[in-house]
């Protein structure tokens, strides 16, 4: 009953933190509990099925942390006969944790404490005499603390937001380290046999996720998102970047292949190497978009060697790509008004375009060196720390730095930020540029939204009820997926999840339960926010979203802060919220079958 009704994933994690982490603890303390939560579908031979999820109460936002990540981690967990991992107290010393088939080891890992992610892994294999252990694990970002520090599945996949990385350090827990032998045993193989021979023809055939299968996220025409609008510039300020070409068609640069993550065809990971003038290993990939707007883009640098050596280490150190760039465009931005020096940044040239200074900046960060001891503890304490107005140069959502899809053209991004659970993230809110479009290919990347009612298109710039509308049932089969934990490149509909969940459990699964899946997670997600101190007036947005960009297409733009409001009150309503609080009402709890989340709100949700 218990799986049936959460699937795993954010659910899990929402239900751990919100029944067993006090409303004061420390993100960072010992009270915090870290989550490892595969879903119901994770290590199935199929396509998308190898993602777990990670979480903890976030020294990012101090609310719910959650983040998904890929690889082969999370199969393998699954495979050695294990659910999820629930990490309580801290060690006094360096541990690891060895998995394998059923059997739990914790192990010392002193002699691990300080290292990359690659000498990590290469020393537990060594140790353990398992080549085939797939580590998640923590580098020297994790270790210092750093707020925005991620956990790392190998060298190249990255559950990037909220923290979690810090609280894995603060646990004194180097790594999770797993090994599985057992198959995992569908309730219906055929079924599942089925889908995976023909999701990987229609790849292999170019009509499946084509354009990932190439070149991955930020692959090509990233000259079309600073036409748009959509890719930031030099700290989301301006809209011009001529010099994009630098970033453009990577692989063509310096690509020597394409990896994917466990059973999946799409082989949507970059693999890119360099010599000059830095050496880029290729054991840790290569930057998708995220990356290459993060690390790029906003950093007003057009060099992808550079890029490519900042994923590096942001990988390697176990730092938050989007945290890291998006920290520096802000320190780059002070360094310009005059906030901070050369004496303050070490005499580091902090221009918009050094790629130098960034990559030194990346390094800087994880070891908590110079400017880096400030920028580790995340943008808004940075900025308070800085002083002389640097508020308004910190672009987030509940503290967490925003990703590389601008609000101010994406109106569905801008209620999704502002009312996450997690601040800012992408992966859970609704790119609505195709709902402008009638014909049907208009609605394919927004979560198949015709299947649920949503048959009309909507224009870009509404915040009226009918973009709340589409936008709630956006992020409901996104945080579906996150529950699941089953990947969104392989492009599966609502129908192909329904049938997968039937022939993986046996159970007699609707599209309509599934989708409630991720209405409970996210109702529970919201509940332990409002236990934890967050108030409907956190959620919103940083200033320079409410104001338009220096130069390019969002020159006249900037959303009406009133009028998000307003979305917001109405996003409430529609998800059986109060109207004014965001409190969930106890009779939306008990009609998610979670009426016992009653008693942890603010006046019992009265």
């Amino acid at each position: 009953i218990y799986f049936r009704k959460y699937m795993g994933g954010w659910n899990i994690i929402a239900d751990t933190l919100l029944r067993e982490v006090p409303p004061d603890a420390d993100p960072l303390g010992p009270e915090n509990k870290l989550i490892f939560a595969p879903g119901v579908l994770c290590g199935l031979p199929i396509m998308g099925a190898s993602r777990n999820a990670v979480g903890a109460k976030s020294p990012t936002t101090g609310g719910f942390g959650a983040a998904e990540v890929g690889g082969d981690f999370g199969a393998q967990f699954k495979r050695a006969g294990y659910d999820a991992l629930i990490v309580e107290g801290s060690s006094e010393k360096p541990v690891y944790l060895w998995i394998k088939d059923g059997e739990v080891e914790i192990r010392d890992a002193t002699h691990l404490w300080g290292k990359t992610a690659k000498d990590t892994q290469e020393s537990v294999r060594e140790e353990l005499g398992e080549k085939r252990a797939e580590v998640s694990m923590i580098g020297p970002g994790g270790e210092n603390l750093v707020r925005f520090a991620c956990v790392m599945n190998g060298l190249k996949d990255a559950a990037g937001r909220t923290g979690l990385g810090a609280v894995m350090g603060s646990k004194k827990l180097k790594a999770v380290v797993a090994r599985g032998t057992q198959n995992l045993q569908a309730a219906d193989p055929d079924t599942i046999q089925a889908l995976a021979r023909r999701s990987a023809q229609e790849v292999r055939d170019g009509e499946r996720a084509a354009w990932l299968h190439e070149a991955g996220t930020g692959g090509k025409a990233l000259e079309d998102g600073i036409i748009s609008g959509n890719m930031p510039v030099r700290n989301f300020r301006d809209g011009v970047f001529p010099e994009i070409e630098g970033l453009e068609y990577t692989m063509d640069k310096i690509g020597v292949g394409m990896e994917g993550c466990w059973a999946c065809a799409v082989r949507c990971k970059k693999v890119v190497q360099a010599q000059e003038p830095y050496a880029v290993d290729p054991d840790y990939g290569g930057p998708e978009y995220e990356t290459i707007g993060s690390l790029g883009s906003t950093c007003g640098v057009s060099d992808i060697v550079a890029v490519s050596m900042a994923n590096e280490l942001c990988n390697a150190h176990s730092l938050d790509t989007i945290g890291a760039g998006v920290t520096i465009a802000f320190a780059m931005e002070c360094y310009e008004e005059g906030l901070l020096t050369l004496e303050d940044t070490g005499g580091i040239d902090l221009q918009f375009g050094n790629g130098q200074a960034m990559v030194q900046m990346v390094e800087k960060i994880a070891r908590r060196e110079g400017l880096g001891e400030i920028l580790a503890e995340g943008l808004l304490p940075a900025a308070e720390k800085i002083g002389g107005g640097a508020e308004r140069f910190a672009v987030h959502a509940k503290g967490q730095p925003q990703p590389m899809h601008e609000p101010r053209l994406k109106r569905g991004l801008a209620i999704g930020y502002a009312v996450s659970p997690t601040g800012a993230d992408h992966c859970h809110a609704l790119h609505d540029t195709g709902l402008a479009a009638a014909d049907d290919d208009g609605f394919l990347f927004n979560g198949g939204l015709r299947a649920l009612g949503a048959v009309e298109p909507v224009e870009l710039e509404s915040l009226g009820p009918e973009k709340v509308r589409a936008t709630i049932y956006s992020t409901m089969t996104s945080v579906m997926d996150n529950c699941l934990t089953m990947c969104i490149f392989p492009g599966w509909s609502l129908v192909d999840l329904t049938d997968m969940v039937r022939a993986a459990t046996g159970w007699d699964v609707s599209d309509h339960e599934l989708v409630k899946v991720g209405e409970r997670a996210m109702t529970l997600a919201r509940a332990f926010n409002m236990r934890a101190g967050l108030t409907a007036e956190d959620d919103g947005l940083c200033e320079r979203s409410y104001s338009p960009t220096r130069d390019g297409f969002l020159a006249d733009g900037g959303i009406d802060e009133e009028e998000l409001q307003q979305a917001m009150r109405t996003y409430y309503v529609m998800m059986g919220w109060d109207r004014e609080t965001g409190i969930p009402h106890p009779e939306t709890l008990h009609e998610l079958g979670v009426g016992w989340a009653a008693e942890y709100l603010p006046g019992g949700g009265a």
